[in-house]
Formats: C-alpha cells, sequence, structure tokens
C-alpha cells in the first residue's frame, strides 16, 4: 500500500502510475519547495538565480519560440497527412477514369459492376 503524506492539506502519493506523472509529482514537490524556501528567505542563490532568470525576457521569448516550433511542426505534420490522403485520392480518380475510358486491365469486383450499373 502507498504511503500518503499530509502537507499544507494536500495530500501525495509515495507511488504515481507512470514515468511521466512521478516526474510531475517531483517538479511540483521541488517547486513547493523552493517557494517555501523563497518565502524563509532560505533560498540558495541556484534556486533564486533559477527564478530570477524565468521572468526575463529573454526567457520568455524562448518559451514562445517554442511554443511555435510545435506549432510548427504540427502543421508540417498534418500538411504531410493531407498530401498522402490527396495522393490516394488522385489515384483512386485516375483507376475510375481509367475504368470510365475502357483502359482497365485490373479485374472488376462486384461492387465495380453495381457502380457502373447504378450510372
Amino acid at each position: 500500500m502507498a504511503k500518503q503524506k499530509r502537507n499544507d492539506a494536500k495530500v501525495v502519493s509515495a507511488h504515481p502510475m507512470t514515468i511521466e506523472a512521478r516526474e510531475n509529482l517531483m517538479i511540483s514537490l521541488a517547486s513547493d519547495l523552493a517557494e517555501k524556501q523563497l518565502r524563509e528567505g532560505t533560498a540558495s542563490s541556484q534556486v533564486i538565480t533559477h527564478y530570477l532568470k524565468l521572468g526575463t525576457a529573454k526567457e520568455k521569448l524562448e518559451r514562445d519560440k517554442l511554443q511555435h516550433e510545435n506549432e510548427l511542426l504540427k502543421a508540417k505534420t498534418k500538411a504531410i497527412e493531407s498530401a498522402e490522403r490527396m495522393e490516394e485520392l488522385y489515384s483512386e480518380a485516375i483507376e475510375a477514369m481509367k475504368r470510365y475510358g475502357g483502359h482497365y486491365n485490373g479485374d472488376y469486383t462486384n461492387e465495380d459492376i453495381q457502380r457502373a450499373n447504378d450510372v
């Protein structure tokens, strides 16, 4: 059974289910401790410098840049997927035109024959 620690009305599980959840828990705990140390005036120079850097314009620009790069990667991925789908559609259209023009060398399926009869 997982042990639980009571800390400022927060219940913290000792063993999160996934690695990502564990990392998030550790980050949260470290941030809480750093906040406590900053409030009490006992924070090390490294902790103070870390949080000072987070507030700089350069850091904000770097975060914005990373966010835009992620959006660009998502857009590129979507464009590639769309191009692949368009290629499939063009291929299907060319095959349909070949069948319609009488230049089709493949086997006709029952579905093809039914569509031709419906037209």
